[in-house]
């Protein structure tokens, strides 16, 4: 699961739109879609951490997804 669909399910799971998210989080609407449809691969960690504070994200969950793509590449 990349960082986008996590955001998108946890997002969805809270029940808030786009919107809500951008309001909560001070990051723009558009970014958020960018994001959650995997079109920015690389965000900066500070909009990271404000996003997964926001949704309750614990921040190993990114490390953890990084660790199972590496795992993933080395192994295909």
């Amino acid at each position: 699961m990349s960082i986008g669909d996590l955001i998108r399910y946890e997002r969805k799971r809270k029940g808030w739109t786009l919107s809500q998210l951008s309001r909560r989080t001070g990051v723009s609407k558009s970014y958020l879609s960018y994001l959650e449809r995997n079109q920015k691969k690389n965000p900066s960690i500070t909009i990271v951490k404000r996003l997964f504070t926001v949704l309750d994200i614990p921040m190993d969950k990114v490390m953890d997804e990084d660790e199972d793509e590496e795992k993933g590449r080395i192994h295909s």
